[in-house]
């Protein structure tokens, strides 16, 4: 694992070399994404559904102008900054080890958001969370989905192309509409309260909502500490909560 200030900020909020199981780590590899499931209590799930409910009427028009709106989709951002109820999307170990997997341990957050698929709507094309293909072990973003539904068939469940990581390519280089569905493609299918963690760079996208309802999750998502971030923590975030971090969640967040 690369040394840098992570390597003392994992083992402080409970990360060790066997957080995850030889497996699991394995499965990441091979396949990009990992299901940790019955991870969020279910307290956690529903003080979530509270708060981005509040928000989003708080906020009305102005919800996530620090990142960017998206037709068809209720969209918070700078979670961090909106609630201790969102604290566990960067701290908790099983996902902190997941993330430090796929980028060897050089790791910051890079944007804290939820995103809400709305009835009849909700299709991403297939892509990655990076501007071009990379060499298969070059990777630079890694992401987790909070599931706070259950993610069905019907009601706008992510895809992804298994191991589609590894390819060295974008869906914009091999399809001539990335918004079809892939031959390959399967959707995330789990209850609320699970967790997947997915290397950023395998094809991935949102399905559409054919429910009479959103479908709700939030979304932590990780770069190299090198990279910028998607939203920059230490100028969006309020004084008061930087004071509120710990050691170990400062250096996480690059706020320091």
């Amino acid at each position: 694992m690369i040394t840098t200030p992570v390597s003392d900020a994992l083992p402080a909020l409970g990360v060790d070399d066997n957080t995850l199981s030889v497996s699991e780590k394995q499965h990441l590899d091979e396949q990009g994404f990992l299901h940790l499931p019955g991870l969020i209590p279910p307290a956690i799930i529903d003080g979530m559904r509270r708060r981005t409910s509040e928000l989003l009427a708080m906020e009305g028009d102005n919800a996530c102008s620090e990142f960017h709106k998206e037709d068809g989709a209720d969209r918070l951002a700078n979670l961090v900054d909106k609630g201790d109820v969102f604290r566990i999307c960067y701290t908790h170990p099983r996902v902190l080890a997941a993330v430090a997997h796929v980028l060897q341990g050089d790791m910051k957050l890079s944007s804290l958001n939820s995103r809400f698929a709305l009835p009849g709507k909700g299709l991403q094309a297939l892509h990655a969370d990076w501007g071009g293909a990379v060499a298969p072990g070059n990777y630079q973003v890694c992401n987790s989905i909070w599931l706070l539904d259950d993610f069905t068939p019907e009601n706008g469940a992510t895809r992804f192309v298994r191991a589609s990581h590894r390819l060295g390519r974008t869906p914009q280089q091999e399809m001539a509409d990335p918004t079809a569905p892939h031959p390959r493609e399967e959707l995330i299918l789990a209850p609320a309260g699970t967790v997947v963690v997915f290397n950023s760079h395998l094809w991935h996208g949102g399905t559409l909502n054919r429910t009479d309802a959103p479908r709700r999750a939030v979304h932590s998502y990780w770069t190299r500490r090198g990279q910028a971030q998607q939203q920059n923590q230490r100028k969006l975030l309020r004084e008061s909560t930087i004071a509120g971090l710990n050691e170990a969640e400062r250096i996480l967040l690059d706020v320091d």
